[in-house]
């Protein structure tokens, strides 16, 4: 991270001081109304914003409690302990951490050397990321989406390993530096800023690491990202050899787990893909029935129309396709 910025962030705050001048434990009256201690969000953003960022309190156990937001932390420099669910985290150097609203979270001590930022941010906020990923709503972005965004979500947290992915680095930098500096057009610079986080995000997707209930999560994970990788020629016994799992008890559990079978997410994959084919490129419908991976054209568009009401061709003309 840029030194300037970080010499900005790694400063003693008020509230740090307070505790370095002997506070046994943190004011939750700066955080919340709650009695059972659900930060507030009206607390911790300013009148219409959406998105804010703050330094992490160093130097004191940050006690048990929730969030009526989406809370994204990234670790600037040195370590921090979470304790997510009963569940130990620990954020290195250059890891991303997304809660959703639901998770109980509790910080262990951290030194002034363990520099980290809380980014603050109301759902509405994604709108213009999600459009940034495209009107074909790929599965696996649906479903890392859904984890951020609804407190219903089996997931409460995203672990995201990018500590080597310059990309991802620099742009949470960016979002840093922009959120914490007076410019023009700064909201709209944060949305897309973020936007391009997600998409870089979406391309490491074997560095995430999910929980509760992590193990089928991460498996249905694994699923939809083998299915974005190789919907074009990849089966089910590939995968089940790839996954190393028995293949009748993973077409059960990907049944189970997701509400369709392995072929009709390959059907959806190849099908929304054939979509962006025929918006976005010249080729011929034959082409792209290939380029999708079916050489029985007939059925192609059979199965075309029948999710879309219009042939392939009906589709590429079509207004609303574009």
């Amino acid at each position: 991270m840029n030194q300037q910025l970080l010499d900005q962030l790694s400063r003693i705050t008020e509230e740090e001081q307070r505790i370095l001048d002997g506070a046994a434990a943190i004011d939750t009256a700066l955080y919340s109304d709650s009695p059972s201690f659900v930060i507030d969000s009206r607390k911790m953003l300013q009148d219409g914003r959406l998105i804010q960022v703050r330094p992490h309190t160093r130097f004191i156990r940050f006690p048990r409690h929730t969030h009526n937001y989406v809370e994204m932390i990234y670790m600037c420099a040195g370590q921090t302990t979470h304790i997510i669910n009963g569940t130990e985290i620990v954020l290195r150097t250059g890891e991303l951490l997304l809660l959703n609203q639901h998770a109980a979270q509790e910080i262990l001590p951290a030194s002034a050397t363990d520099i980290a930022v809380n980014f603050i941010i109301l759902p509405e906020f994604f709108g213009q990321s999600l459009a940034m990923m495209g009107s074909g709503h790929s599965m696996l972005r649906d479903f890392v989406v859904g984890c951020l965004q609804s407190a219903d979500s089996p997931v409460s947290y995203l672990h995201f390993k990018v500590s080597q992915v310059l990309p991802v680095q620099n742009l949470v930098e960016n979002l840093v530096w922009t959120i914490t500096h007076n410019i023009q057009n700064k909201r709209l610079m944060n949305q897309i800023t973020m936007g391009l986080l997600f998409l870089q995000l979406l391309n490491h997707t074997d560095k995430i690491e999910a929980g509760k209930n992590s193990y089928e999560q991460e498996l249905l994970m694994n699923v939809l990202q083998y299915v974005e990788e190789h919907y074009k020629d990849g089966s089910l016994t590939a995968l089940s050899n790839h996954l190393n799992c028995e293949f009748t008890w993973l077409s059960r559990t990907i049944l189970r787990l997701s509400g369709h079978t392995y072929t009709e997410l390959v059907q959806k994959k190849r099908l929304e893909q054939a979509c962006f084919l025929l918006r976005s490129t010249t080729l011929s419908v034959t082409d792209i029935s290939l380029a999708v991976g079916y050489d029985n054209f007939s059925y192609f568009h059979r199965i075309f129309r029948k999710e879309y009401g219009v042939t392939p061709r009906g589709y590429r003309i079509s207004p609303a396709a574009l």
